[in-house]
C-alpha cells in the first residue's frame, strides 16, 4: 500500500486488553474501601479507649486525609507501582494503629491514607486510560467494589467485636498485604490505545499540565465538590439523624448511605447504554439537591424519612463520580501527571465536612451546617453543561 494513503494525524486504534488482566485492581478497590471508611464505625470505640474528646478525634480525619492528598499527588508517576507498594503502606499503617495510641496514629493514619490515595488514584487511571470504549461503565463497576468494601467495614468491625480494634486492625493489614502481592501481577502500563504517527506527539509529552489551564480548574472544582459532598454527607448525617430524632439508630443511618450508594452505582453501569452521561449527571444532580433541600428546611423528620433522604442522597451521588472520571480521562488522555489533580479529592474530601462542622457549631444547629454540601451540589449543577462536553476530534490536515 503507498505510503501517502496513511493519514499520520489519524488515530491507530489497538484493540483493548481482557479485563481480567485488571483483576486485582478491583479487589483492591474492595479492601480500599474498608479501609478508607473504617475511622466511622471505629470511633466509638476509639474514643473512650484512648480517652479523647471529640474535637481530639476530628484530627484524626485531618491525618487520614492529608495522606491521601499526598499518595494521590506522587500516584501518577508508578501507577502499578502504587497500587503494589500503596497496598504496603496501608498495611503498615493499619499494623501501626494496631498497637499505638493517640498521639502515634496519627503517623499511622497519614501513612494509610498515603496507600490509599496512591492505589486509589493509580487504580481509577489504569482502568479508565486502558479501556476507552466502556469507560464510564467500567469506573462505576470499580467504585461497586470500593462500595462493597465499604459496606463490609462496619459488618468486620461488628464480627470481630467492637472493643477488639486490634483484631480488626490486624485484619485489614493481612487483606492488604494479600491483595498488594496479587497485584503484582498486573501488566506494565502501555502506550495509549489511541495513538497518532505526527511528530507533534513528542510536544505533547511535554505538557507540564494534564489538560489547558481552564479545564483543569473546572474539573479540578467538579472533583474537589464531588468527594466534599459526598464525605460530609456520609460523616454527618448520621449524627443529624441522632440528633433531630434520638429514637433512630445511627449505624441504620450509616449503613443505608452506603448501600444506596452501592446499588446506585451497579445499577449505573447497567442503564449507561441507554441513556447519556451527561443526561444523568444532570438528572442525578437535580434529585441530590431536591434531598439535600428537604433536610435543610425540614425542622423534624420521622425515622422512615430520614432513611428515604438519605438512600436518596446517596444514590443520586453514586453515578456522578465515574462520570465525572471518564470526562476528565477522555479530555485529558493518558497524561503522567494526574496525580496532583486526583489530589484534590483529598483536599475536598478534608475541607467540606469541616467547614460544615463550622457552621454547626456557629449556629448551634447541624442543619445550618447542611447548606455546605447542599451548595456544593448547586455549584456542580451549574458547572454540569461545561463538565459534559465531551472533547473535541483533533484537527486533521484538511481542517
Amino acid at each position: 500500500m503507498p505510503s501517502d494513503l496513511v493519514n499520520p494525524t489519524q488515530p491507530v486504534l489497538q484493540p483493548e486488553p481482557s479485563i481480567l488482566a485488571f483483576a486485582p485492581i478491583f479487589l483492591y478497590f474492595v479492601v480500599a474501601g474498608i479501609a478508607t471508611v473504617m475511622l466511622g464505625p471505629l470511633l466509638p470505640a476509639l474514643i473512650p479507649q484512648w480517652h479523647i474528646q471529640d474535637a481530639q478525634a476530628g484530627s484524626l480525619f485531618a491525618a487520614s486525609f492529608a495522606g491521601q492528598f499526598t499518595g494521590a499527588w506522587i500516584s501518577s508517576y508508578n501507577l502499578r507501582g502504587s497500587i503494589i507498594y500503596g497496598a504496603a503502606i496501608s498495611a503498615i499503617g493499619c499494623c501501626i494503629m494496631a498497637f499505638t495510641g493517640y498521639p502515634l496514629a496519627h503517623i499511622a493514619l497519614f501513612a494509610l491514607g498515603i496507600g490509599i490515595g496512591a492505589g486509589l488514584t493509580a487504580g481509577n487511571i489504569l482502568v479508565g486510560t486502558a479501556f476507552t470504549a466502556s469507560r464510564a461503565r467500567l469506573l462505576a463497576n470499580l467504585n461497586v467494589a470500593w462500595g462493597i468494601g465499604a459496606i463490609s467495614c462496619p459488618l468486620l468491625v461488628q464480627a470481630v467485636g467492637k472493643d477488639n480494634t486490634r483484631a480488626f486492625f490486624l485484619i485489614t493489614a493481612a487483606i492488604l498485604i494479600l491483595t498488594g502481592l496479587y497485584a503484582i501481577t498486573l501488566p506494565f502500563a502501555s502506550q495509549p490505545h489511541h495513538t497518532t504517527n505526527s511528530s507533534v506527539q513528542p510536544a505533547a509529552k511535554l505538557s507540564l499540565l494534564p489538560l489547558p489551564l481552564p479545564q483543569l480548574i473546572l474539573f479540578g472544582c467538579a472533583i474537589f465538590l464531588y468527594v466534599g459532598i459526598e464525605n460530609a454527607l456520609n460523616g454527618w448525617l448520621p449524627t443529624y439523624a441522632g440528633r433531630i430524632n434520638p429514637t433512630a439508630h445511627t449505624s441504620t443511618i450509616a449503613l443505608t448511605f452506603w448501600v444506596a450508594e452501592l446499588v446506585g452505582r451497579v445499577l449505573v453501569a447497567a442503564i449507561m447504554s441507554i441513556y447519556t452521561e451527561a443526561f444523568l449527571f444532570r438528572l442525578c444532580l437535580g434529585l441530590l439537591i431536591l434531598s439535600q433541600a428537604a433536610l435543610c428546611i425540614a425542622a423534624y423528620l420521622s425515622i422512615g424519612s430520614m432513611i428515604a433522604l438519605t438512600a436518596l442522597a446517596a444514590f443520586t451521588l453514586a453515578p456522578l463520580y465515574p462520570i465525572l472520571l471518564a470526562f476528565v480521562l477522555a479530555h485529558s488522555g493518558n497524561h503522567p501527571r494526574l496525580g496532583p489533580f486526583f489530589a484534590l479529592a483529598a483536599l475536598g474530601g478534608g475541607l467540606l465536612p469541616s467547614l460544615t462542622g463550622l457552621i454547626s457549631t456557629q449556629r448551634h444547629n447541624l442543619r445550618a451546617g447542611l447548606i455546605v454540601p447542599a451548595a456544593g451540589c448547586v455549584l456542580l449543577l451549574i458547572l454540569s453543561p461545561r463538565i459534559t462536553q465531551h472533547p473535541s476530534a483533533p484537527p486533521t490536515p484538511n481542517q
